[in-house]
């Protein structure tokens, strides 16, 4: 009986070594031709920068932390449709079926007018300290968190939708701060 067991195991291993070896390879293969699939963070940085509708200076900055950021603040979370007035360049309106153009001249500016003479902020670097919205990483990270207005600490904002974002992880909403200091500032 051990005869017969040695002999099939030498007769199939090389089968199951060549099986396994050709499944590896489709399933690698595939992987690698498919670049909607990723394990990890890297399709979202890939796109983070092809979404992103202006120059980005990457000067000191963590280049995957940017991308992720750009894909967070471009694609998922809606920044613009509050910071950047308005949305879109002329003739660049999906809502009136015109392939879509970002303003990138007003991008992340402010500006848009919401009832009580609330104003989105302007949340491009300042051309001074080049800080997002003038604002340190702590600073922006207690606003998400706390909602508290930076310029009225006592108030709470009232049209971001802070509640919301605060549940993000500290390392995505380091991501969009990363990112917004990477944006051109815009006075």
């Amino acid at each position: 009986m051990n005869q017969f067991i040695s002999k099939c195991v030498r007769r199939t291993a090389p089968l199951v070594l060549a099986a396994t070896g050709v499944g590896l390879y489709l399933a690698l293969s595939a992987k690698a031709h498919n670049p909607d699939h990723d394990d990890g963070e890297g399709s979202k940085i890939r796109l983070g920068y092809e979404l992103a509708p202006v120059p980005l200076d990457l000067a000191g900055l963590d280049p995957a932390l940017v991308g992720l950021g750009a894909y967070y603040l471009n694609a998922q979370i809606g920044c613009t449709d509050c910071h950047t007035w308005p949305n879109f360049a002329p003739g660049g309106n999906p809502f009136l079926g015109q392939p879509e153009q970002i303003n990138a001249a007003g991008y992340l500016a402010g500006g848009r007018p919401f009832p009580g003479g609330i104003v989105s902020a302007n949340i491009t670097p300042d051309p001074v300290t080049g800080l997002p919205a003038g604002l340190t990483l702590d600073e922006f990270m207690n606003l998400i968190h706390t909602g508290a207005d930076p310029d009225d600490p006592g108030d709470l904002l009232q049209v971001m939708p802070w509640p919301e974002f605060r549940n993000m992880r500290d390392r995505d909403l380091m991501a969009i701060y990363e990112y917004l200091c990477a944006i051109p500032s815009v006075p």
